[in-house]
């Protein structure tokens, strides 16, 4: 049984190794890659084509008049632009929407709310009609709370010049990155997806994906591949891996920042991990095979495929790793004859340090003062990694149901219209008040954490107990706050 358990906890920190040397070899694209982007001549003001710009919204109540304020600020002619608002609201969203739509129609804008009786497809849905009445050679695409910048259009456009160009997609920026400790900490590992992963990827010729917000893609790549599909929670890593096998290149721009907003509340942003983890694990349910039977992709470009897709899974090995990390200690403790299979499995304290350098080369993008970057870094980097293991259990289970096949509806992410730290969320309509079940597992995760930490003094064996203090901090993080958070949404 022991033996049992080594292999099982060894096959672990092995697929967690080689997801950090994938993440290392992105460090090198990004790095190789400099700041270097290449421009692109911009179109003559007679010459810009049609660009649909969809809106899709379910219930947005607090961030709505905001969202087409700001797409009716884009420096783009009137006449060349159509503004889709794909309405699918319950609520007094829907007349927020028509008087805002009154109001810029008399202005002169090319703008019109689309409503649906049934919601069948959810966004997918939306988008899939939308497109089927859309006038714009090219589709740009935002989610509720997003304030892209004017010169968006003026900016990305102009990449479609090149005919193979299916998506441009662009950075996503924070409104509200200071407003607390969790936001701060959602900022960091997003801005490392958004700096040296995208960019790694991109760069090296290989996967990346539309981030289902804040990206422009070519009409006619959407129709090629297939078009817009509800048969995961991630629609748009499905629709990316679908063009990208037809043939279709994406271009990112890093150096294009399009402000958002993120969630303020631990239930809040447990919706949107769900929907994002279990949605990449049917993404690769339904598209990894293809990738690897694909003859036009070289072997290297397929191993990054099979990482980006699975790499929600690293969850489930954190849940794994961390639960058995206890029998481990004992194992360690009472079985001498396994000593040097212990002393072996140090090595895969690579995995951190490949880790490290990860976020921090994102970290340190972002100042000229490296010293500062790296003062940043050490405060924030085990903060991240606690609280995304204190993460660890609810996301698992999402994605062990995306890979079991099991359907769930498309839980939207609430909105607060929450920017500076005078903003509230408290009575926020769309945040439900309830403790799961799954609440109660994190309690019981925790204490059992807390029982890692007695177990080093006990042993006198403290090569675990930062990994366990972690543990037991991050789950301690995520059961408060969604305790706390649940009850301050009443």
């Amino acid at each position: 049984m022991e033996l049992i358990l080594i292999i099982i906890y060894g096959l672990t920190l092995s697929f967690i190794f080689l997801y950090s040397l994938v993440q290392i070899s992105l460090v090198i694209n990004y790095l190789r890659k400099g700041k270097k982007e290449n421009k692109v001549e911009a179109f003559l003001e007679k010459d810009l084509p049609v660009v649909t710009v969809q809106l899709p919204l379910y219930n947005e109540l607090y961030v709505v008049e905001r969202l087409i304020d700001s797409i009716t600020k884009f420096d783009y002619p009137k006449e060349k632009l159509e503004i889709q608002i794909l309405d699918d609201s319950t609520d007094e969203t829907v007349e927020i929407v028509a008087k805002k739509v009154s109001e810029y129609k008399a202005l002169g804008f090319n703008i019109y709310q689309h409503r649906r009786e049934i919601r069948t497809g959810y966004k997918a849905g939306a988008l899939k009609e939308g497109m089927e009445i859309c006038k714009g050679e090219f589709i740009a695409i935002f989610d509720a709370d997003f304030l892209p910048r004017t010169d968006f259009l003026k900016k990305t456009v102009p990449y479609f010049k090149d005919e193979k160009i299916g998506v441009v997609q662009t950075k996503w920026e924070h409104l509200n990155k200071k407003y607390s400790l969790l936001t701060r900490l959602q900022a960091f590992g997003l801005d490392a997806h958004f700096t040296v992963e995208q960019t790694g990827r991109n760069s090296g010729k290989h996967f990346i994906n539309f981030n289902g917000t804040a990206g422009i893609w070519r009409k006619a790549c959407i129709e090629d591949a297939g078009g817009w599909e509800a048969d995961t929670l991630t629609e748009d890593l499905d629709l990316s891996y679908r063009a990208q096998l037809n043939g279709w290149e994406f271009k990112y721009l890093e150096k294009l920042g399009s402000p958002a907003e993120l969630p303020a509340a631990m239930n809040a942003l447990k919706n949107q991990q769900f929907r994002w983890t279990k949605g990449a694990a049917e993404c690769t349910r339904k598209n990894l095979l293809k990738v690897l039977k694909s003859t036009d992709f070289p072997l290297k470009t397929k191993v990054h495929a099979l990482f980006h897709l699975m790499n929600s899974s690293i969850f489930i090995c954190i849940v794994m790793l961390s639960v058995l990390s206890i029998p481990m200690l004992m194992i360690k403790n009472n079985f001498i004859e396994y000593k040097l299979l212990f002393k072996l499995g140090s090595f895969f304290i690579l995995s951190v340090i490949f880790l490290s350098i990860y976020y921090f080369v994102s970290l340190s993008s972002a100042y000229d003062n490296k010293l500062k970057a790296l003062f940043h870094f050490v405060f924030l980097f085990p903060l991240f990694l606690s609280v995304s293991m204190g993460l660890s259990l609810h996301n698992a289970l999402a994605v062990m149901e995306g890979y079991m096949g099991k359907k769930s509806p498309f839980i939207r992410t609430p909105k607060f219209n929450i920017i500076e730290n005078k903003d509230v969320w408290k009575k926020n309509k769309y945040l439900v008040s309830s403790v799961s079940f799954l609440t109660v597992l994190e309690f019981v995760m925790t204490i059992y954490f807390g029982f890692g930490i007695y177990s080093a003094f006990y042993y006198n064996d403290f090569v675990l107990i930062p990994f366990h203090i972690m543990l037991f901090l991050g789950f301690g993080y995520v059961t408060f706050y969604s305790l706390f958070h649940s009850r301050k949404s009443t």
